[in-house]
């Protein structure tokens, strides 16, 4: 993984996926930590490469959440605040994803 203005995560079959969520509130102190600890909850059901390339987005969805919601502020955002919104973030995704398709 590569963490950038568009994360890279490398696949196994070499084939990089490029995210297209977040913004630069997530250049903020503890955001990675946050990150690596969805990585790891989505490894617990998820091939490796799945997991970090849904935790990426889901992260990024999180900011993204934030910075609607924070009127479009691209600082500010704690890591906390990252944490606190994956559970709407995901039950949000949950009405228009299938999961028998993932």
């Amino acid at each position: 993984m590569l963490k950038g203005a568009r994360t890279i995560v490398a696949q196994p079959d070499g084939m990089p996926w490029i995210n297209n969520t977040g913004n630069p509130a997530l250049a903020t102190a503890g955001a990675g930590d946050v990150l690596s600890g969805m990585i790891a909850a989505f490894a617990c059901t998820l091939p490796p490469a799945k997991a970090a390339s849904a935790a990426v987005h889901v992260h990024g969805l999180c900011a993204d959440a934030w910075r609607q919601a924070a009127g479009g502020a691209d600082r500010g955002l704690l890591a906390s605040e990252i944490a606190d919104r994956v559970p709407g973030v995901l039950a949000a995704m949950a009405r228009w994803i299938d999961p028998l398709t993932v």
